[in-house]
């Protein structure tokens, strides 16, 4: 039982008496299966979102078998919303009943450190998660792949008009993910040569924003038959086979940046003569095993190794009207509710172009 009003205590059923559905892990096999739950009453200042489509991102797969050792089981992933209001509370000034929206990878944080002051609510140490993280109720929070949400509206990120919501759900993750680091390292400056190392779910999208920014953009990759989707299809100016030598030594201190989309083992060392003097790698992907960089790869030329998770509320919101001035949206596969295990089989393996969306409304029916 929780504390209530005038100290009354309340039962769970009391604190969250909305009933949702939605696809649940109850355990580390990663399965999903139906599931009935519930969620808050809209607060003052809340969003309820009627969940249209929700995208699925690698760090679901993660999540899922407890890979990241910090799961708590049932879990229900996504962090790609993307939907209209349903309700708003009291105090909402932001929304209205209709409105397209998104719900990205946090749904709170602590509203008064410095990080959150400055628009970096990602770093927030208190920051709450979408799914699998406590709450201010002390609930765990559950996600996208589901009926509906309530959000802060403070955490709630408008549409433009002109994107459409299934291809700009990725974005929410994806594109933000790309977008910031962009931003905040100098490496959205027309003109400038920026590379991506891997062609996926983020490196597609980093493409595009590099091209919309007024880049030059060079795809670098260890799969040779991407070249032609890279260039002729999203548009990027030049592709380097990462095992060819030939290739990665005629673009040798050509790079003001790098963008690592990653997330499998590698070594980051072949990438360093790649950057002219002062050139910077951001790292994007979460791979198991270190880098090893020696000192002299980052002495010899001024050069810096960093990275970047996510965004904060303001740059998502930048971001995602950014890409709809510029019509950016991610490469998708629309999927029913009952393909998703085989969905994320699919993920485990990288065989997809690029993200892959859950038609929510139309699919995903109650237990």
């Amino acid at each position: 039982m929780a504390p209530g009003v005038n100290g009354k205590k309340v039962s769970p059923e009391e604190e969250h008496p909305v009933k949702v559905f939605g696809l649940v892990s109850r355990d580390s096999s990663g399965h999903l299966s139906p599931f009935s739950f519930s969620r808050r009453n809209t607060g003052d200042n809340d969003v309820a979102i009627k969940i249209l489509y929700c995208g699925i991102c690698h760090s679901d797969l993660h999540s899922l078998k407890n890979e990241w050792r910090n799961t708590v089981y049932p879990i229900v992933p996504g962090h790609e919303i993307a939907g209209v209001v349903a309700e708003v509370g009291s105090k909402v000034q932001k929304f209205k009943v209709g409105d397209k929206v998104g719900v990205g990878c946090m749904v709170n944080s602590c509203q008064s450190c410095d990080n959150c002051g400055q628009g970096f609510e990602n770093y927030c140490p208190q920051i709450i998660l979408t799914y699998n993280s406590i709450d201010k109720d002390g609930s765990m929070t559950y996600g996208g792949y589901s009926n509906m949400v309530v959000v802060d509206q403070n955490y709630v990120i408008r549409f433009p008009e002109n994107l459409p919501l299934d291809k700009g759900a990725p974005l929410l993750c994806a594109g933000i993910t790309v977008y910031s680091p962009m931003k905040y390292h100098g490496l959205n400056e027309p003109g400038k040569h920026l590379g991506v190392i891997g062609l996926g779910g983020l490196g597609h999208v980093a493409v595009k924003f590099g091209k919309a920014f007024g880049m030059k953009v060079t795809v670098i990759s260890s799969s040779p038959a991407k070249e032609k989707e890279a260039i002729e299809r999203l548009g990027a100016d030049a592709f380097l086979v990462s095992t060819k030598p030939e290739q990665m030594q005629a673009a040798i201190n050509s790079m003001d940046g790098i963008i690592n989309t990653v997330s499998a083992s590698h070594a980051i060392l072949p990438y360093f003569p790649l950057l002219k003097c002062t050139g910077k790698i951001i790292i994007l992907g979460l791979p198991e095993k270190p880098f090893e960089v020696p000192a002299f790869s980052l002495v010899m030329g001024g050069k810096s190794l960093g990275g970047s998770c996510i965004g904060g509320i303001k740059d998502t919101q930048e971001m995602l009207d950014f890409a709809g001035k510029h019509n950016i949206t991610a490469d998708i596969e629309l999927i029913g509710a009952d393909y998703v295990n085989k969905a994320l089989e699919r993920l485990l393996k990288a065989d997809v172009r690029y993200r892959l969306v859950i038609d929510i409304a139309n699919t995903l029916t109650a237990a």
